[in-house]
Parts: structure tokens; C-alpha cells; sequence
């Protein structure tokens, strides 16, 4: 199995601290974590430190930030030959405040309107293709000349061009603001009929498969013509960061490996689970092994 991940690749400087800050005040960090981020780009992370035969198309800077990224895909044996190096643009940064009291994260980051992959030809065929929208032009380019390809996109946010190739992919999974915004239905947990509504709606309107991530309420999906929830797993969350990046990226070894579907989800829910116990989007993927003690069928 050839999987092509394309999108966003960024490098994270997460400060994690005891609570939030409060604004206007100075405070001194503990400590600092940095590491390579972004939701395609995480995804292709997990799966070359799982073994899987793995590329990463996107774009970073020729620089410090971007050598980072680039020796941190080549340490798990992630191909870098579709990752640019620009020397007209900086790597994009993303600094993140992880409040570990909670768990939650707060993630500024800039990336320049016009900093875009320039197009390539790949000279292999993909099986899977896992995509964030980040390339949208390019990423169309390819579902179109790999059709036979299972697509698989990350959707975060309700942007016009990841709508689009929603519309396109084989599984679409999502998160809940992408799901609540283009059905315009809120989820209410004390309701279960919102989360049926919405997910019939999100079915009229895409063709693959719907999976709706729920954050710490699971995920929303359909298995065996019944609309379910899988919780997740039960842990202490200290950073956030990359959990649903890691869900995606254990979604699809569940498919390349040719899991049952539910089994899919469940190790997609257990990888991005076990995420949140540390810190830092990278450092935080579980390894195999970890994996195997909540999940023994994992392989």
C-alpha cells in the first residue's frame, strides 16, 4: 500500500502551562516543546512510525524550521521527495499554549495567502491519498488522475475548497464545527435526535463515508446501516494539540491494513486518546506498542 498524505506542514513551539495566562501580564514558560505540526503532515508522521510505505507532499521554507520537519519525516522513514523547500517564503509557525490543567490548547499561526506547492508530478501510484485541503488546487489534481485511489480527507474548518473535495473523497472525516456548519444544525448531547439529523444531512450532501469527530465525546459514524457513537478512550488529556491530526492518521492505517470499519474508528479513537497524554503534536504519537495494549488486535 502507497500513501500519499498533501497538505499543511507547520512547526509548533507549544508552551505548556499550569492554566491560561491572564491577559496583560508577563510570565515566565518552564518549559518549551517543538516539533513539527500540521494535520496531513502529523498524519503522514504516524503512519511512516508505523511502518506504512508513506509520502508527504507540502511546502516549508528553506530553512531552519523546515530542515526540522524534513529530518523529523526522514527519522520514521516518511519519503520527503514531494516536500518543497521555498526559499521564497519562511516555514509556517504555529505557537500553541497547552493548558495542561485542562488538557486544552490555544494555537496562533500565520501561513502567507500565496504560499502554495508548486505542482509535481508523482512518480508512483497512489493506493490512499490523505489530504487536509491546505493544497486544494493540487490535491484536486490528484483525486482526479488517481481515481481508483481511497481518498481520505481531514476536514476542519468549512472553507469553500475543502467543501469541494469533500464532495470528492471516499471517507469524509470531519470535525464537528466542519459537520455543524454545512448542515447548519448544532449538536445538542442532551438531544440524540441533533446528532441523527446531522448526520443524515451530512450524508445528503457528501457520498463517501461520514465519520464526525466529537472531540471528548467521540465520534459520530454508521456501521451496519445503524448511526452510532464511539466514545473515547478514558485518560488524563495535558495537550490537545494533533489529536485529531493522529486520529486521521490511525483512521488510515486502519484502512491501508484492511481493518473492519468499526475496528477502523477504534484504533483511530485509541491513537488520538493516548495523543493527549503528552505534549507536542509529534512526541504524542503512541507508538505500536502502546497501541497494542489498548487495542489487542492491533497489528
Amino acid at each position: 500500500m502507497k500513501i500519499l498524505c498533501i497538505g499543511h506542514a507547520a512547526y509548533d513551539i507549544t508552551m505548556p502551562l499550569d492554566r491560561f495566562p491572564i491577559e496583560n501580564t508577563k510570565n515566565r514558560v518552564p518549559e518549551l516543546v517543538e516539533c513539527g505540526g500540521g494535520p496531513a503532515s502529523n498524519g503522514a508522521y504516524l503512519l511512516g512510525k508505523w511502518g506504512m510505505d508513506v509520502s508527504f507532499a507540502g511546502i516549508v521554507g528553506k530553512d531552519l524550521y523546515g530542515e526540522r520537519i524534513k529530518k523529523e519525516f526522514e527519522s520514521v522513514n516518511v519519503d520527503t521527495t514531494y516536500l518543497e523547500m521555498s526559499e521564497e517564503h519562511e516555514t509556517t509557525s504555529s505557537f500553541i499554549i497547552a493548558n495542561k490543567s485542562i488538557g486544552s490548547r490555544t494555537v496562533l499561526t500565520y501561513r502567507p495567502s500565496d504560499m502554495k506547492m508548486t505542482p509535481v508530478e508523482l512518480n508512483f501510484t497512489p493506493d490512499i491519498i490523505l489530504f487536509d485541503g491546505q493544497e486544494a488546487e493540487l490535491t484536486k489534481t490528484y483525486l482526479q488522475k488517481y481515481p481508483n485511489a481511497i481518498s481520505i480527507i481531514d476536514a476542519g474548518r468549512a472553507k469553500p475548497e475543502i467543501i469541494e473535495l469533500a464532495k470528492m473523497a471516499t471517507y469524509v472525516v470531519c470535525s464537528k464545527e466542519f459537520a455543524e456548519t454545512v448542515t447548519s444544525t448544532h449538536i445538542d448531547y442532551q438531544d440524540q435526535q441533533t446528532l441523527i439529523d446531522l448526520y443524515k444531512k451530512m450524508e445528503a450532501l457528501f457520498k463517501g463515508q461520514i465519520v464526525v469527530t466529537l472531540e471528548s465525546k467521540g465520534s459520530l459514524y454508521k456501521y451496519h446501516n445503524q448511526i452510532k457513537v464511539m466514545p473515547t478512550i478514558k485518560v488524563k488529556s495535558v495537550d490537545s494539540t494533533g489529536a485529531g491530526d493522529i486520529f486521521h492518521g490511525g483512521f488510515t492505517y486502519g484502512i491501508a491494513n484492511g481493518y473492519e470499519y468499526e475496528d477502523v474508528i477504534r484504533i483511530a479513537t485509541v491513537a488520538g486518546g493516548l495523543s493527549v497524554t503528552k505534549v507536542g503534536g509529534r512526541y504524542s504519537v503512541p507508538t505500536k506498542e502502546e497501541m497494542k495494549e489498548k487495542f489487542h488486535d492491533f497489528r
